[in-house]
């Protein structure tokens, strides 16, 4: 049996901080809350072909953590998505991300650094919806201290694979 495979590098927002933005995810884009929890895509899996490589520079990595700042809740893809974006400059993300692609890509692309809370794909967000999300309380600051590998089988829930700790690196 042949399987659509994709693969994934992803920061799991620590389910202590997780609480709302799951209860947004959960009630507004509930096929999205069960594929896969509430996270930062740090690479995505066209940047990960060559695997081996990249396990490698994960057990070298010399960053101890991440933290990202987020803003207020904004739309995206015709107002149909909602999301949280990052605010401050990225810079440790792009040097992690940088760490993590050594020798495989020079000069990686820049990404948006967001949690999405409702896909366009499986949800739509109303201005009704969007009005409510916005009074909710979200963190501003999240603290991330893994890197994930994760594994989505035919479009099914993503499962990880191994995760790689920031902290307590020598």
């Amino acid at each position: 049996m042949t399987y659509n495979i994709r693969r994934q590098l992803t920061l799991f927002v620590d389910v202590k901080d997780a609480e709302h933005i799951e209860q947004i995810r959960q009630e507004f884009n509930p096929r999205q809350f069960h594929l896969i929890k509430a996270h930062v895509t740090l690479c995505r899996e066209d940047e990960i072909k060559n695997l081996e490589q990249v396990i490698s520079n994960l057990f070298l990595l010399t960053q101890t953590e991440l933290n990202i700042k987020f803003g207020k809740v904004e739309r995206f893809d015709n107002g149909k998505g909602l999301l949280l974006p990052a605010t401050n400059s990225n810079e440790e993300f792009d040097n992690l991300r940088r760490q993590v692609l050594s020798g495989l890509i020079d000069n990686p692309r820049k990404q948006e650094v967001h949690i999405t809370l409702m896909h366009p794909r499986n949800s739509t967000c109303t201005d009704n919806i969007f009005k409510q999300v916005e009074t909710i309380n979200l963190p501003t600051i999240l603290n991330f201290k893994k890197i994930s590998l994760i594994e989505q089988k035919d479009g099914g829930q993503w499962k990880i694979l191994q995760e790689f700790s920031l902290a307590n690196k020598m």
